[in-house]
């Protein structure tokens, strides 16, 4: 049987055609993945972005981030991630919701005076982690090096150096900044991307 040595990945050249507002080095984004407004996302250095992803609205991307497989980020709000920062598979990011509380209707379809829809950037800052399966709503912050567990439901302030899990998202406990600061130094020292 004779092997393919295509990768499921993009292409530099393809990258390049698809139209993103900015593209940096070494990024791998799987033919697998969709965009909608590509003009407005903006990809790092060394991302990656796997099988099945939906990326939508302005998002930007910085460096040395992992999109895991069956991820959607929704970023009609805005949704800006930093260097270093990731997220585990079926994580969803909404940056805007309908307000399902009755007060009026939902959905897209919908004319816009007939709906109430809640809509405010998300954040996650740098090293800042999103477990498995999570969903985070909008208006919400992720501050450096903070982890939402899987599963969990993130909205508002997520603190620093801090771990967050379960619905609505709780504080558990803080989380070890040095060993990880000293990795992304000796990184950053050694002139990778």
């Amino acid at each position: 049987m004779q092997q393919n040595n295509r990768t499921s990945f993009y292409s530099e050249q393809e990258l390049k055609e698809i139209g993103f507002k900015s593209l940096g080095r070494n990024v791998k984004v799987s033919q697998f993945a969709r965009f909608y407004g590509v003009k407005n996302i903006s990809l790092g250095n060394n991302v990656r972005i796997d099988d099945f992803c939906i990326l939508s609205g302005n998002i930007d991307i910085g460096s040395y981030v992992h999109i895991a497989s069956f991820s959607a980020l929704f970023g009609s709000g805005g949704i800006e991630i930093y260097d270093f920062a990731g997220l585990s598979s079926k994580v969803t990011i909404y940056s805007a919701s309908d307000d399902y509380l009755g007060d009026a209707l939902t959905g897209p379809c919908i004319p816009d005076e007939y709906r109430k829809v809640e809509s405010g950037k998300v954040e996650l800052m740098k090293h800042a982690l999103i477990g498995a399966s999570s969903v985070v709503l909008p208006n919400t912050i992720l501050r450096e090096g903070a982890v939402v567990g899987a599963m969990s439901l993130a909205k508002g302030d997520i603190l620093e150096w801090s771990i967050f899990a379960g619905v609505p998202a709780k504080f558990i406990k803080s989380r070890k900044k040095e060993i990880i600061i000293s990795f992304e130094n000796e990184i950053l020292n050694n002139g990778e991307l």
